[in-house]
């Protein structure tokens, strides 16, 4: 003997409209953040360090600063003060001559950034400096 509950019946053959209503609000929801997203492009200084008495010495030019790209809501993208976001790459470890590559590091107060989902990166994150043997 077969038992068809009226309610578990009237479930299944409603899991579709019910799963593709979800589906479409989460696109809904996606598609008004990611267009509610600005990216602010800010050049700022890049402090470089160099290596001290390595017998190396740079050759190419060393950048003076760096772009950094600030993204989020685009109502806060402008509210973020540059001048509070400092960049460096530390080359004081090249000991040889050819090309030095270092990623460059951005120092920040992070906890703004975080409750304001704002992110920041520089752009390029990697800097190259060609090295010469100092002696010669």
């Amino acid at each position: 003997m077969k038992h068809n509950s009226k309610g578990l019946s009237s479930f299944v053959s409603s899991w579709v409209p019910r799963v593709l209503s979800l589906m479409v609000a989460i696109f809904i929801f996606a598609a008004v953040r990611y267009f509610n997203m600005a990216s602010r492009v800010v050049s700022i200084p890049l402090d470089v360090t160099l290596p001290d008495g390595a017998g190396v010495e740079p050759e190419s030019l060393v950048p003076s600063s760096i772009d950094i790209v600030i993204s989020g809501d685009d109502d806060l993208v402008y509210l973020i003060d540059p001048d509070s976001i400092s960049a460096y790459a530390d080359f004081s470890d090249v000991d040889s001559s050819g090309i030095a590559r270092r990623a460059v590091s951005l120092t920040y107060a992070e906890e703004v950034f975080e409750d304001t989902a704002l992110t920041v990166r520089a752009d390029p994150d990697i800097v190259r400096i060609l090295f010469r043997d100092g002696n010669a």
